[in-house]
């Protein structure tokens, strides 16, 4: 179960997210309050999992409690202001909901959250098997990572391609999802995908280019990765597939 709180300094609207949690059975209501600073204490209590977060409240911005608790926590952004989005996302926020929220758009950011929540878990290691030493490999001059541009102006971070699970577009910028962690870059998916190596990584969707090495289960028009379920495009499908066929002999 997924622990929620829902804040919003209009009771009403509280109310709203708290109606829609408990409609979704892997969703927990743990409170709803119109105090930010009380949904602090609970965060910081460790009893949250998720929040859902107003932005524009008097006693304490969304953006002001992203920066004290956002590293403790999910937080998906509840507003009526879509001006505010991209600095949301510059904080790592799950999802931004513009109000009044349709309910398929709820379930849709809380399935991404989940999806988020499951990559933290830890990864269980399965016994090492013995295997017959291989034949040495001389280096490979190409290398085996990639520098994306951070949040401030000169900041670039290192991200191994081995780490990288699958990477989805969001307008002007990039999300790669790792495990446990998600980063953003401003660049195009088209971009970042002329930097990725072909294989393992494969553009399967006009939003999502995914790590074939990371791929557990492929059903019709849905790829998974772990939890995961990422949209196999129509005008990607076929030569996704074909691949999948010549290289693996199925």
């Amino acid at each position: 179960m997924i622990r929620c709180i829902a804040v919003d300094d209009e009771a009403y609207a509280a109310n709203i997210i708290a109606d829609y949690i408990s409609k979704v059975p892997f969703l927990e209501l743990v409170g709803k309050t119109t105090s930010p600073i009380e949904a602090i204490n609970w965060v910081q209590e460790g009893k949250v999992d998720l929040v859902f977060l107003d932005i524009q409240m008097p006693e304490l911005t969304g953006i002001q409690f992203l920066k004290i608790c956002g590293s403790k926590c999910k937080v998906i952004l509840t507003t009526a202001y879509p001006e505010y989005a991209l600095e949301g996302y510059e904080h790592d926020v799950v999802d931004y909901l513009l109000k009044p929220i349709p309910f398929d758009r709820f379930l849709k950011a809380v399935h991404k959250a989940q999806s988020m929540l499951q990559l933290q878990e830890p990864v269980k290691v399965a016994p090492a098997v013995a295997l017959k030493p291989a034949e040495p490999v001389a280096a490979s001059p190409v290398p085996d990572y990639m520098f994306v541009k951070g949040e401030s102006k000169n900041k670039f971070l290192k991200v191994a391609y081995s780490d990288i699970l699958y990477v989805e577009g969001l307008k002007n910028y990039v999300s790669l999802f790792l495990p446990g962690q998600r980063l953003v870059t401003y660049q195009s998916l088209t971009d970042l995908s002329e930097q990725l190596p072909q294989p393992p990584f494969y553009r399967v969707h006009r939003s999502y280019i995914i790590s074939i090495d990371k791929v557990s289960m492929i059903d019709g028009h849905t790829v998974y990765i772990g939890e995961k379920e990422i949209p196999l495009g129509e005008t990607y499908r076929d030569s996704f597939l074909s691949m999948i066929r010549d290289r693996h002999k199925v």
